[in-house]
């Protein structure tokens, strides 16, 4: 049986909370074998973000599945010595301090990459790895921010509001996998590794579409608009009679005909001057407040099941509760039910994406704090006589 396409693959693992370990994350589901280097006593803090069960994040089961769990003590010299070791040996590190802490620790690519020249090092921070910002603390909230997104997030005239996850984080974790499988690949033909620096503001930047050409060659500030789409109509979610709200799609000019007749508005339909998505736009106000005045009319199944009847694209704004009943998600393997050792299930996100002949999926759960110490650092050479000491002096937990 495949272990996923990605088996064989060494990965250390260094960093917490989101967007490192996320990319980890994204790896190990595909079959590497990804060592998550976390301190003593604390670990990695996403351990106790948001709702603990058992005395454990269930956050922790989704982020840190598929993976090994060494306690070292960064800060000690003989600490960084046994991550040399690991990297010596690793065809991936991982790494999403601030700029300068790996530097100063003895550890930065330079360093590692003597001692390994094929070894790709990942390193995620707000502002990269360069320029007058790398020093400054970069969180998500800040990149969504630079980078553009928090701007159009929200309500006109209202304040800007975030997504409702740490959508930065996650958006330069793909950027980090999607770099690390280019330079894995290139280093078929090199033999060598390389640095692959990725910024979070420049990961939600990459994103922002039309903006910044919109900007260059007009002189056009996009603002925000609420669940509507600038300059496409109608797109737009519309709240149903049961409070409940439809997103709906009807900007193809056949598809916008389409929806105009099941909602019984063929005056608009038919239009000529509707006819196009220019013309639609210039009269999106009344567009919208046609749709609406239907959804509002009925419940969202109704609402749903018409337009799925006239081939308009539209959907429901899901609840979790909405995802974890959903068919579809089950029929795709998306709602995937953990044992617990208590006897209870917990349900966590399945893999993606999907592959045919050798998929990702979920080989162990996530690691207690330091499980897998002795087993990784026998792996390197350490005698248990050396871990007991090092044990022993706090430099590994």
């Amino acid at each position: 049986m495949s272990h996923g396409p990605l088996s064989g693959l060494k990965v250390v693992e260094l960093g917490q909370l989101i967007a490192g370990p996320f990319a980890a994350k994204t790896l190990a589901d595909f079959g590497a074998d990804v060592v998550k280097v976390e301190p003593p006593k604390a670990g990695d803090p996403l351990r106790q973000w948001r709702m603990v069960k058992d005395g454990t994040s269930v956050w922790w089961q989704v982020q840190s599945r598929n993976k090994r769990s060494v306690a070292l003590d960064l800060k000690q010299p003989e600490a960084q010595a046994i991550v040399r070791q690991l990297a010596a040996e690793a065809d991936v590190l991982i790494e999403n301090f601030r700029p300068g802490a790996m530097e100063g620790w003895g550890l930065g690519p330079d360093a590692l990459m003597a001692l390994n020249p094929r070894l790709v090092v990942l390193r995620i921070s707000g502002y990269g790895q360069t320029g007058p910002y790398r020093d400054r603390p970069g969180f998500a909230l800040v990149a969504e921010g630079m980078g553009g997104l928090r701007h159009l997030t929200g309500e006109p005239g209202r304040a800007p509001v975030r997504t409702g996850v740490s959508i930065g984080d996650t958006l330069a974790s793909l950027h980090g996998v999607i770099g690390l499988l280019m330079a894995l690949h290139e280093r078929q033909r090199s033999g060598l590794g390389q640095v692959v620096d990725v910024a979070l503001y420049e990961s939600v930047f990459n994103c922002m579409e039309s903006l910044l050409p919109e900007y260059s060659a007009f002189g056009a500030v996009r603002q925000p608009a609420g669940s509507a789409l600038p300059g496409i109509a109608p797109s737009n979610a519309y709240r149903c009679a049961d409070g409940a709200w439809a997103l709906i799609a009807g900007n193809g000019d056949s598809i916008f005909k389409r929806l105009m007749a099941a909602i019984g508005r063929d005056d608009l339909g038919q239009d000529p001057q509707l006819a196009t998505n220019t013309g639609r736009v210039a009269r999106v106000a009344e567009i919208d407040a046609a749709i609406g005045a239907w959804a509002a009319q009925h419940p969202v199944a109704e609402v749903l099941r018409v337009l799925a009847q006239a081939d308009v694209p539209s959907g429901k704004a899901y609840t979790v509760a909405d995802i974890a009943a959903d068919p579809h998600y089950a029929a795709r393997g998306m709602l995937l039910p953990l044992p617990q050792a208590d006897g209870s299930t917990l349900t966590v996100p399945g893999v993606v994406p999907k592959l045919s002949r050798t998929p990702g999926g979920h080989r162990r759960a996530a690691p207690a704090l330091g499980q897998d110490t002795d087993e990784v650092l026998r792996e390197v050479g350490l005698t248990p006589e050396q871990i007991a000491a090092l044990r022993q002096r706090g430099v590994v937990g």
